[in-house]
């Protein structure tokens, strides 16, 4: 299944993966441009949205659960968040928490709990509706990790 059609599903579960791939992008990003500032307040939340994105890798590429050295308790916290409920529930934590960047004064760390809390809508809108999660075959889902080992 191409990129294409797997859009055109219209499974909000497809919409929620690549708007997490998105969201990890601009957590990266803004975590790493965020850092400079001089506030300590916003490095803390900096170095937090930097850890999100790579929780995020984890949660939306499960292949990579399989090739990188991870510890076991680690693995087993992600392959927990499966669910479109779950999902939606650890986008919608990483969202407030990225939010609460926000108390001191507004940086750019709004934009990632923007897109996070979009995610978390397609995953809450995926699970009301009655939508079974199909990973992307794009990010490594439905086959092959399978085919790796």
């Amino acid at each position: 299944m191409t990129l294409k059609e797997e859009f055109a599903t219209r499974n909000f579960s497809i919409y929620g993966q690549w708007l997490g791939i998105l969201s990890m992008i601009l957590c990266f990003a803004l975590g790493i441009a965020n850092i400079f500032s001089f506030k300590v307040f916003i490095i803390i939340f900096s170095v937090i949205t930097l850890c999100f994105s790579f929780v995020i890798l984890f949660i939306e590429v499960p292949l990579l659960l399989r090739i990188c050295p991870t510890s076991s308790t680690f693995d087993n916290a992600i392959r927990k968040i499966s669910t479109n409920y779950m999902r939606a529930a650890a986008y919608g934590v990483m969202a407030v928490v990225v939010f609460l960047s926000c108390i001191s004064h507004a940086t750019s760390l709004i934009v990632p709990g923007i897109f996070l809390s979009l995610t978390g809508l397609c995953y809450v809108l995926a699970a009301v509706k009655g939508q079974a999660f199909v990973g992307s075959k794009t990010l490594g889902g439905a086959g092959v990790a399978q085919m790796i080992v």
